[in-house]
């Protein structure tokens, strides 16, 4: 899951190098911290936020066959 965000917000961001996902366990869920570029922040979560929902919906899926639910912070 953690290279599925990194490549997308990697083809989403001006400057690449700035993207960084770190995953974490939390019981019956997981967390997905992504850090881009202040500049960038707009382009990851998209207008009305729809690019972050569509990332959600993407690690929605992969997640189903662990039974865990996948929270995706844009920090």
């Amino acid at each position: 899951m953690e290279a599925l965000v990194e490549y997308i917000a990697k083809s989403l961001v001006e400057d690449p190098t700035q993207v960084a996902v770190e995953q974490k366990n939390s019981g019956s869920s997981i967390i997905i911290e992504l850090r881009v570029a202040q500049e960038d922040t707009g382009r990851v979560i998209g207008k009305n936020g729809r690019v972050a929902d569509a990332i959600r919906s993407l690690l929605r899926v992969m997640s189903d066959n662990s039974r865990k639910r996948v929270i995706l912070k844009i920090v």
